[in-house]
């Protein structure tokens, strides 16, 4: 447990554009900052982080949060974790009980295998440090490498012991689960019938690393999420797998990796360009000579997930592969997928017998710089090269020609696609006219086919219950219906979580953002009673004197806590239920806390105590309107169902008329005209 005041040290130390920005690239924009949002695929920065209000917000898929609540939804860690993060980043000490038995078992399953790999890194680098073997086999490997003491430390660089379960046999003896070594792919348990072992068999594990040199796997945020071991060169003779990698696990999918990226991640914002290489090696002795900007997809087939990783830190990327087949082959495949991301695509294959490591090794850090700028060239110069230069078939010249149309076609910026279509038309001495003709074939093929995938997805989903938003019952006397005469922001979001309307969500956002203002201040009413009322105790004591209540157990929570504390001194309900412990409360808060659109300087407009007052009361009327409505039409159905119960009928009809006077006072003072 973490006392409240070293969390109250920690939310108050945290600063939201310092913790994004280890994420995600963020540009000023006005008094606030934008990037691309890392929790869904986007092209066009939707996400605002505000310095002011300490919180961001996407726009588009709705997720941000406070600094703690970005890091839970980000990282898939807990509240009391997004803590420790803080804290660690702010140099606070945090100072905990030791867990009990019961309490590890709590812990996430996700968890204990991060904690397992966390382990296991500083194992292997220590036996590479400590261990006669380690040292005199390892770092020896390394050291022939050329990989210098400082970079061993910095990608925390291992060795696992040749003997069969030297690693687990460590890892059991300290306490961790046989179960999660094998979970994370450290072991496998050949004798285990179901492929994990059972806690009578620990000794049944054999370490799948054994006898390797051993480099970590960290994701953006710094944790373990895998390894790879290399066989050393004097045992690579005649075998097809020098590698072996982490098998997928709950925390490890290799499409969603990059190796490198948690040491590169800064350099890649301040160069603004990353360059993406094949292997460990590679980025390791980039590193070395310098280039920090650097990751590799160790030579699987570049993904989408690792694309948008990238785009949030840069647009621009350089392929540096090896000039050989092999690395023409992976520079080709990728180029299509970054273009249609919106990446700014350079390609730089090496003199053929060379790789990014051979290559560092041999260069000084100017010579390899200076290298990779005047020979990089776009993906225009490289394909053309590559496919069209010096091609005297006429079928496969056209051929290739079409192929580059066909990536130039990817390009979502439409000037930029036009100024590649008229380099390549100069290049190859062709009419551009042709070229344009060829490559609205490709875009007109590719809209018809996401027309077509987009049918397909529809009809796969099924029609949402009662023909309704989900959440929401017209039987439910408590819940408003989703349509209100008011008009709806762009920027707000369509329901309250556990069921709700957009009504309700207007008026928990003022009791959010102004609940502890007052609106109403010593009021005198005809028994010379003097009232003060603030936002949150108005709306309550409004609702109150009818029952009614919001239809969302969670905006019933809000309220009742903004009037509890909207006397407390220096409260202010932004700021409270922004940072509140309650993840769903925070969401929501930081959500409807944010304006999508906001003026900077000193053209912030501000809500006076009369204009406050006037939208309280009108949501709130609305709100009392839209509960009428719903009762209406409940009656109506009731009579429909009453048939021939005369009795029943005259009692419904009496319901009816006096709800229907309900509705027209509430309307009469919305200032609408009803229509009966």
């Amino acid at each position: 447990m973490i006392d409240r005041a070293t969390v109250d040290k920690i939310i108050d130390a945290a600063r939201i554009v310092d913790v994004v920005g280890e994420f995600v690239t963020l540009r000023k924009s006005g008094v606030n900052y934008k990037g691309l949002c890392p929790f869904h695929d986007d092209k066009n920065p939707s996400f605002m982080v505000s310095p002011a209000k300490n919180i961001c917000h996407c726009f588009v898929c709705g997720k941000g949060g406070t600094p703690a609540g970005f890091l839970m939804e980000h990282e898939q860690i807990s509240y009391p974790d997004a803590l420790r993060w803080l804290a660690k980043k702010y140099n606070i000490e945090i100072v905990e009980k030791e867990l009990s038995n019961e309490e590890r078992q709590e812990q996430s399953e996700r968890e204990s295998m991060y904690i397992v790999n966390e382990w296991a890194m500083k194992y292997f680098h220590e036996v590479l440090k400590t261990d006669p073997d380690g040292i005199a086999i390892g770092k020896q490997y390394f050291r022939s490498r050329g990989i210098r003491d400082d970079i061993i430390e910095k990608f925390q660089l291992g060795f696992s012991l040749p003997r069969r379960d030297a690693m687990s046999s460590a890892a059991l003896k300290a306490g961790y689960k046989a179960e999660f070594l094998v979970k994370t792919g450290l072991c496998y348990a050949p004798n285990a019938n179901e492929g994990s072992p059972s806690e009578s068999q620990p000794t049944s594990l054999a370490d799948r690393y054994r006898g390797r040199v051993i480099f970590p796997w960290l994701n953006v945020s710094g944790k373990v999420v895998a390894f790879g071991g290399r066989l050393l060169d004097a045992r690579t003779k005649g075998v097809a797998q020098k590698y072996v990698n982490s098998p997928e696990s709950d925390i490890y999918h290799k499409d969603r990796e990059l190796y490198g990226i948690y040491q590169a991640k800064r350099a890649i914002v301040k160069e603004d360009r990353v360059f993406m290489v094949e292997g460990y090696t590679d980025v390791i002795a980039m590193h070395q000579s310098g280039i920090e900007n650097v990751v590799a997809n160790s030579g699987t087939a570049l993904s989408l997930h690792q694309i948008h990783i990238l785009h949030r830190f840069t647009q621009n990327i350089t392929l540096l592969y090896d000039g050989d087949e092999a690395g023409i082959h992976a520079a080709m495949r990728g180029t299509d997928m970054l273009l249609a991301e919106g990446m700014n695509v350079k390609v730089l294959l090496l003199p053929d017998g060379d790789d990014p490591d051979s290559f560092a090794r041999k260069h000084s850090s100017e010579q390899l710089r200076k290298y990779i700028e005047e020979h990089q060239t776009d993906f225009i110069s490289f394909k053309t090269k590559l496919t069209v230069e010096n091609v005297s078939d006429p079928v496969k010249r056209s051929e290739a020609i079409a192929g580059i149309v066909r990536s130039i076609s990817v390009v979502p910026d439409q000037i930029l696609r036009s100024t590649y279509l008229t380099d390549f038309a100069q290049r190859i001495n062709m009419k551009e006219q042709t070229l344009i003709a060829e490559m609205n074939k490709f875009i007109r093929k590719d809209l018809e086919d996401k027309a077509k995938e987009r049918e397909r997805e529809q009809a796969r989903q099924a029609p949402a219950p009662n023909g309704g938003e989900p959440g929401f019952s017209p039987d439910d006397m408590g819940a408003a219906p989703t349509e209100t005469r008011t008009e709806q922001p762009s920027s707000m979001p369509t329901g309250l979580p556990g069921g709700g309307s957009q009504i309700e969500l207007l008026l928990l956002r003022e009791v959010i953002r102004h609940g502890e203002q007052v609106i109403i201040d010593h009021q005198e009413t005809d028994d010379g009673q003097v009232f003060t009322f603030n936002v949150a105790e108005y709306i309550d004591f409004d609702l109150g004197q009818d029952e009614l209540q919001f239809s969302s157990p969670l905006g019933n929570q809000i309220l009742a806590e903004a009037v509890a504390h909207s006397k407390d001194p220096g409260f202010k309900a932004e700021t409270y239920f922004c940072s509140h412990p309650d993840v769903e409360v925070s969401r929501l808060a930081s959500r409807l806390a944010i304006d999508r659109y906001q003026l900077g300087g000193r053209f912030v407009m501000q809500t006076n105590e009369d204009s406050l007052r006037q939208l309280v009361f009108h949501l709130i009327m609305d709100f009392r309107r839209a509960i009428v409505e719903v009762r209406l039409k409940q009656i109506q159905r009731e009579m429909r169902q009453a048939g021939n119960d005369m009795e029943r009928i005259r009692q419904l009809m009496q319901d009816c008329i006096s709800t229907q006077e309900l509705r027209n006072i509430c309307a009469k003072k919305l200032g609408i005209e009803v229509i009966a």
